[in-house]
């Protein structure tokens, strides 16, 4: 299986598919496999749903900040002592593991490249958002660039100095090449994600 070399960046964004069914479950493989890589600062780890005929289910996707950093990765999870039988990983035109995890996790490695789709787990200032934070600070210590308030059009947006409850659990997605936040209108005339901890925020102890 070969990944389309058309897109940009897909020498740098390593594409797995471990069975997950769930949100949930996809963002524990981001943890376990960012952990267990040791990947580098830089990198961003988005879930990406599926449905197909043959699988629905959640695949991850690795950003790396460069090739030479995707391929050190890579070279790492191909070494895995004790590799997944169910895992597939594909990196660009490279593939490992199980021959249809891994085209099933080409689409979501594309997906990423382009900056067009995956919600994002891991991404450059995540962990600063904890309890509640101002809008502005949000946007300028993460890679967040652009927030969408849902149900609350706003002429000019919303106040820079809006709380945002982040509830330990922020969850950008991609769309149109810019890391977008969806937040809606909580108590007390704050904001807060649009995406609730279901049932709780994942991976605590990742901080």
């Amino acid at each position: 299986m070969t990944a389309p070399h058309h897109v940009p960046g897909v020498h740098s964004v390593i594409g797995v598919d471990a069975g997950t069914a769930s949100l949930r479950e996809a963002d524990h493989l981001v943890h376990r496999l960012t952990d267990g890589l040791g990947l580098p600062e830089g990198t961003v780890a988005c879930t990406h749903l599926i449905r197909t005929a043959e699988r629905r289910g959640t695949t991850v996707s690795f950003a790396l900040p460069d090739a030479a950093a995707a391929r050190a990765a890579w070279q790492r999870l191909t070494e895995l002592a004790d590799p997944d039988p169910d895992l597939g990983a594909v990196l660009g035109e490279l593939t490992h593991g199980s021959a249809t995890s891994a085209s099933t996790a080409a689409p979501g490695a594309a997906e990423h490249a382009r900056l067009s789709g995956g919600r994002a787990v891991l991404y450059p200032g995540a962990d600063r958002l904890t309890g509640t934070v101002a809008l502005a600070e949000l946007l300028a210590t993460t890679a967040i660039e652009r927030v969408v308030v849902v149900g609350a059009p706003f002429a000019d947006g919303p106040d820079p100095e809006t709380p945002v409850l982040t509830r330990d659990h922020v969850r950008p997605e991609w769309r149109e090449g810019r890391l977008t936040l969806a937040l809606v209108p909580a108590a007390g005339g704050t904001l807060a994600p649009f995406e609730v901890p279901n049932p709780t925020p994942c991976c605590a102890d990742h901080g």
